[in-house]
């Protein structure tokens, strides 16, 4: 909004300096045009009240203030009239009866004519510079209705002053800087509090769990104000929605697990072993999707705190829970990083993908990487793979795929979902790509 009000300003300051550049161009020639016809027709007067001609002193210039009266134009082929001089000329002349047949107007400079030659001379011999060198002089001439004769004036169009351009550029500018200045004090006050609100909201987007007294209070205009306030009411409601989602899914967990406990230990009493191993599986499925579940639930309000971890040592400690219970998870190339993590929630997100990759492909390779600004746990199998227009949805919740991934296989579809979940929760991501060598490959990217 500055950028753009300071352009706006720019241009209007801009355009204001044009004009009144171009209105002190304008004085300049109307002081010209109104100088030349007073000498027209003071000089007419002055020659009508005293009866003598006005012809120019032989060998000497005419003074520049003497209205003279000459047998033929001093226009020259190579002069260029002034049209708009000579309208303006003969509207003045016309309005003081005074009828002129013709008028020519034209500017030569001051070095070229006896004039300037002649101020030139007169100010070495008195040593001194009373006023700026002239520029140009302007001469117009003037042929009466009836007559021949032309009437000779002229004028002096001296050197621009040098510091008109400088102090209007200077006062431009002084505006200008005023005005930004003052505007920008203005914007502070209004983007401040929305800079703070906006801190506030990717706060909250990140840990729901925030404190309520970090909450940006009301301040700034009243729709600054008013906005914050319906963040602020907003908060206090998404707050108060997710402690009741705790204590419900809370109530679920302990209501479902505890009658799954206790039929646990009633299948003991199964006489057949094949039976009674069936129904044990079932429990135990329907328990770690039940974990699951909850889990992806409460993973957007995590309870415990961010701590440095050695990402390549969490992972490795991964991989021998499986190497313990000989499962073909191995530990390829790793590479020691430290960042803060929630090392509990992380290494579900490791295990859900390792655990998948031996459901789907019988095995995985696990590797930490630095790559770039990324930290990359990647844990790559020989399996099938997924169709590459389903890869996007496989992390979706509860999405299976067909024929291979499927519910027959084991799983319920929660677990690329946790780990995506997991992925975002430290601010990374989650990404499935189909190796060139065949398998799947389900990459951990956490930024540092």
């Amino acid at each position: 909004m500055l950028l753009a009000v300071a352009l706006a300003l720019l241009v209007a300051q801009g355009i204001g300096a044009g004009i009144a550049y171009r209105a002190q161009l304008e004085r300049e020639d109307n002081g010209i045009i109104h100088s030349l016809a007073f000498r027209m027709i003071g000089g007419r007067i002055l020659r009508e009240a005293n009866g003598r001609e006005m012809r120019p002193p032989p060998g000497r210039p005419p003074r520049m203030g003497r209205l003279m009266r000459m047998e033929s134009t001093p226009l020259q082929d190579n002069d260029e009239r002034k049209r708009k001089f000579e309208m303006k000329l003969d509207d003045i002349l016309s309005s003081q009866g005074f009828e002129a047949a013709e008028i020519q107007v034209f500017e030569r400079d001051a070095d070229d004519t006896a004039i300037g030659r002649f101020l030139e001379r007169r100010r070495e011999f008195r040593g001194r510079n009373d006023r700026p060198d002239p520029k140009s002089v302007v001469i117009a001439a003037v042929r009466e209705q009836g007559s021949d004769d032309w009437l000779v004036a002229r004028t002096i169009r001296d050197q621009r002053e040098p510091r008109f351009l400088r102090n209007l550029i200077l006062q431009t500018l002084l505006i200008y800087v005023v005005l930004i200045g003052v505007i920008a004090l203005i914007l502070r006050q209004i983007t401040k509090p929305l800079a703070a609100l906006t801190r506030r909201v990717e706060d909250f987007a990140a840990n729901p769990t925030l404190s309520p007294d970090g909450r940006v209070e009301p301040q700034g205009p009243v729709d600054t104000r008013s906005l914050i306030a319906a963040h602020n009411a907003m908060e206090a409601r998404i707050g108060a929605l997710l402690d009741e989602k705790d204590v419900m899914l809370g109530a679920i967990g302990h209501d479902l697990k505890t009658p799954l406990a206790a039929l646990r230990v009633r299948i003991e009493s199964v006489d057949d072993d094949d039976e009674r191993a069936k129904m044990a599986g079932t429990i135990e499925d329907i328990t770690r999707t039940l974990d699951d579940i909850l889990s992806l639930a409460r993973v957007g309000r995590p309870s415990d705190p961010v701590e440095p971890t050695e990402i390549s040592a969490l992972t490795a400690s991964v991989v021998e829970e499986f190497e313990d219970m000989g499962q073909a998870v191995e530990l390829g190339d790793t590479t020691r990083i430290v960042l803060p993590v929630r090392a509990t929630w992380l290494r579900r997100a490791i295990r859900n993908l390792a655990s998948n990759a031996l459901r789907y492909a019988g095995g995985a390779c696990v590797t930490v990487e630095k790559r770039g600004k990324l930290a990359v746990i990647s844990v790559a199998d020989n399996g099938p793979g997924i169709p590459e227009d389903e890869l996007d949805r496989m992390m979706e919740p509860f999405e299976r795929g067909d024929p291979s991934r499927n519910r027959g296989t084991g799983g319920a579809g929660i677990g690329l979902a946790l780990a995506r979940a997991i992925a975002e929760q430290h601010g990374g991501s989650l990404v499935l790509q189909n190796r060139t060598e065949g398998g799947l490959s389900a990459e951990i990217r956490l930024p540092f």
